[in-house]
């Protein structure tokens, strides 16, 4: 990437997931759609047919707001749904049903195990829109992903390099997880990120002044392609920057191909969007004792998890693989061997760093570790055992010396007879070649 003195990374990020529910967000349809065949999972709410009538999914609003809880904002005890206008070939009714005055969640902050500070502006509730799939000069739709619940997080602009980025978008996929609101497979587009990007001058940057424009980069589905495409979108706008030329407010998307963002279309602002609040849907009011209720519900998160290992020792690549959702198995195991007398930072370093220790039972594993315990590991002490025996053994050396490699397996077995086993066998090893090799 070029030298970036002369301007600042200004990025905020728009998070898309699936929730996983049972049926889709507006109508009764089966939200299990990932292996279905095109157009299989459809009616005429999500199709988007005249007359049909929107019902909310009451389990799709309870997710939500427990996200929103986990995340620390503020849950709005008034919400209610609004219409999104705009004409795409994935939305046939023009609209799409979604938040905008009145969100469930607003606010929020997430500390990241780097030490920065997500700020949050909202998480909000909508409607999925349809597939589209380009064939040559043909757009077929399938509308089995149109109507699914679909929740939106709204960062501000507020990061300032793209590594805190990736971490927060892999932080939102832990918590989902954790709470068990929804798979967030990338795969299979059930998490979708995209970048809100520009540039600012150190001077702006002091006077906390954000730029005119903003390019959006959408439809991003893995954390490494967002990383190319944002610094693909600053080597771009910094071209058109230090030449004094303007930076259009669009958005575009990223060919992986030729390495560079593609405009796609203008940039809409809110007001492009014609809100209105949908009036097929009452709004929604919640009191204390639902949301309080909700609070309950709420599970120890991974950012929890991962300070609590730290407090007990371990080091933070180690606190980090025991927070991981995928890695509950293993935090159990730790719990049962720290229960059981071996140390927290023995347990996890071996956990971590050995994969056969993963498949031990919490018995097995106690074992193996007090049998290394006993070890002879120390160096100095190997040696003088390992010097003795070749003063007994003088030809072992000269054998070497002629290419017998299995004298050293020879003294090494003369070594583990004379310590009953106790003998660290790759330190001995070691020593033993080294010897030979003098």
């Amino acid at each position: 990437m070029k030298n970036m003195d002369e301007y600042r990374l200004v990025l905020g990020l728009e998070i898309h997931l699936h929730l996983r529910t049972k049926t889709k967000m507006f109508c009764r349809c089966d939200a299990d759609i990932y292996e279905a065949d095109p157009n299989t999972h459809v009616c005429p709410t999500c199709l988007g047919l005249p007359g049909a009538l929107p019902v909310p999914n009451s389990e799709a609003v309870m997710k939500a707001q427990i996200l929103g809880i986990a995340f620390g904002c503020k849950i709005n005890p008034d919400s209610r749904f609004d219409r999104k206008h705009y004409s795409y070939p994935d939305l046939p009714k023009g609209y799409q049903i979604s938040q905008y005055k009145l969100p469930l969640c607003e606010g929020g902050t997430v500390k990241l195990n780097s030490g920065f500070e997500v700020v949050l502006e909202r998480i909000h509730l909508e409607e999925d829109t349809a597939k589209s799939i380009h064939e040559g000069s043909k757009t077929l739709v399938d509308f089995n992903k149109s109507g699914m619940p679909l929740v939106e997080i709204v960062t501000t602009p507020c990061f300032r390099n793209i590594e805190d980025a990736v971490e927060f978008g892999k932080r939102i996929q832990e918590v989902v997880r954790t709470l068990e609101i929804g798979d967030v497979d990338m795969e299979k587009g059930q998490l979708r990120l995209e970048a809100n990007i520009s540039l600012r001058t150190p001077e702006m940057e002091e006077r906390n002044e954000l730029p005119k424009y903003k390019v959006e980069i959408k439809n991003i589905n893995s954390f490494r392609f967002m990383e190319k495409a944002v610094r693909a979108e600053i080597e771009r706008q910094y071209s058109l920057l230090s030449k004094g030329e303007s930076v259009q407010q669009e958005n575009r998307g990223f060919n992986e191909v030729t390495g560079k963002t593609v405009s796609q279309r203008n940039k809409e602002q809110a007001e492009d969007y014609r809100y209105f609040p949908e009036p097929d849907i009452p709004p929604m009011s919640f009191d204390k004792s639902y949301i309080e209720n909700l609070k309950s519900k709420i599970p120890v998160l991974p950012h929890e998890k991962y300070q609590k290992y730290l407090e007990m020792g371990l080091a933070p690549n180690e606190a980090e693989f025991m927070s991981y959702y995928n890695n509950s198995g293993y935090a159990i195991l730790l719990s049962e061997i720290i229960s059981s007398g071996v140390s927290a930072k023995t347990a996890a370093a071996l956990i971590v760093n050995k994969p056969e220790f993963r498949e031990y039972t919490p018995k097995e594993f106690v074992a193996k570790v007090k049998e290394s315990e006993n070890k002879i590991t120390d160096k100095d002490e190997l040696m003088k055992i390992i010097s003795g025996i070749i003063q007994k053994n003088p030809t072992a050396v000269q054998d070497f010396k002629n290419g017998k490699s299995n004298s050293v397996e020879f003294i090494l077995g003369q070594v583990m007879r004379e310590t009953k086993g106790k003998a660290d066998p790759q330190t001995s090893r070691k020593i033993i070649t080294e010897v030979f090799q003098a």
